[in-house]
This record gives C-alpha cells, sequence and structure tokens, in this order.
C-alpha cells in the first residue's frame, strides 16, 4: 500500500503568522493562519482537512460494506463536521459527526442503519481517530 504524504510550513508567531499545506499529489494547495482556524478568516485549518478526509473515507468504505452485502448502492454523501474546543488543557477534537445520505435500492432501514454504523466504525480515518467522538447520522434517500 502507497504511503500518502502532506506537508505545511508555518512562518511567524502564532497569531500573525501564516502558514501553507500541500498535498503530495498536487491536488490541494492553500494557506492557513491564526484567523482561518480559530475565527472566521480567509483559508483553511487542519480540521477541515481532517473533515473531508472523513467524509471521502466513510462514504467509501460505505459503499464497499454495501456491495459486500450484496446491495448496489447508487449514492453516498457525507458532510463531516469537526468540533475543536478549547479545555483547560488547550484546544481539541472532542467529536466529529457524520452526516450522510445515501440512495442504495432494496435496502431496508434497519440494515441500512446497521451497514452505516460498521462503516463508520471500520473506516480507516475512523480508527485513526477513535479517542474522539465519532456520531453518525444516515438517512436513506
Amino acid at each position: 500500500m502507497p504511503i500518502r504524504k502532506a506537508s505545511a510550513v508555518w512562518n511567524g508567531k502564532l497569531r500573525d503568522g501564516n502558514g501553507t499545506m500541500k498535498m503530495e499529489s498536487g491536488a490541494y494547495e492553500g494557506q492557513y493562519s491564526f484567523s482561518s482556524r480559530f475565527e472566521e478568516g480567509t483559508g483553511t485549518n487542519p480540521e477541515e482537512l481532517i473533515a473531508a478526509a472523513h467524509a471521502g473515507c466513510f462514504s467509501m468504505a460505505f459503499s464497499a460494506a454495501l456491495e459486500k452485502e450484496g446491495f448496489d448502492p447508487k449514492s453516498v454523501s457525507t458532510e463531516a463536521k469537526v468540533n475543536l474546543v478549547k479545555g483547560d488543557a488547550g484546544f481539541s477534537i472532542t467529536e466529529i459527526t457524520l452526516n450522510c445520505k445515501a440512495e442504495i435500492p432494496n435496502i431496508d432501514e434497519a440494515k441500512f442503519q446497521e451497514v452505516a454504523e460498521g462503516a463508520k466504525k471500520g473506516c480507516p480515518v475512523s480508527r485513526a481517530l477513535a479517542g474522539v467522538d465519532i456520531k453518525l447520522n444516515a438517512e436513506l434517500v
């Protein structure tokens, strides 16, 4: 299996510094700053990239799990929300919520939810983030 890489550079102090993050594949390169991470400034932040990774991983894992169970998924769309909270020990990612809508013919609601929960637990990004409370809202459309 390939090893995936990304890199980041930070220039200056925390509040008035700035940085860039980029993926080795070239698919993304962008700026980040204190304001893009802790306020509503322009640019991205590590939590947004974690959300993208988790949404992508879960969507693929759910599709694969459905196929393994004999279903033919038409679409799986996932939005991930990453909560960054400041506590006594500093900032922590305390919760990730996966909001998924999927079009899966010929599946009942109970089986749909069972397979979705299994995919949530089994996706590699979920396993990597096992110390975080991961919630799932899965909707069959």
